[in-house]
């Protein structure tokens, strides 16, 4: 087994990318006086579910790519699939804030969420085969 470094070096982007989302969200409880939850904002709740949906989907995601990497897994699909996560995880916020139903919200935040779900479902195929 080897060290993941490319997945190690877009793990510390996305983890740059959630400081970033957190600060967003202390950012918008601030503005708000809003200590526990949205406090009825609509906004606050689009930062907090913007948040709380990178936590859910990014970190199981890297850990498939760093184990199909450490197991000498192609990295030209570990590359490809870490940036297509970066750039998925950099739409689905902008997505969440453009207008209901625009191209911008299902280009953004549909293509953000649906590219991260298929991040996850390649990186663990690829994984079974490696490892099968």
């Amino acid at each position: 087994m080897i060290f993941p470094t490319t997945t190690a070096f877009y793990a510390a982007i996305l983890g740059l990318i959630y400081a970033g989302l957190s600060g967003w969200v202390i950012g918008g409880r601030l503005g708000g006086n809003v200590l526990f939850g949205d406090g009825g904002q609509d906004g606050l709740q689009r930062r907090i579910r913007s948040h709380g949906n990178f936590q859910e989907y990014v970190p199981l995601t890297l850990l498939l790519i760093a184990l199909y990497e450490a197991g000498g897994g192609s990295q030209g699909w570990v590359r490809v699939l870490l940036i297509v996560l970066v750039i998925a995880r950099l739409l689905h916020p902008v997505g969440m804030f453009a207008p209901t139903n625009s191209p911008r919200q299902f280009a953004c935040r549909g293509g953000g969420i649906i590219a991260t779900l298929i991040v996850m479902t390649i990186a663990a195929i690829l994984l079974l085969f490696r490892v099968g």
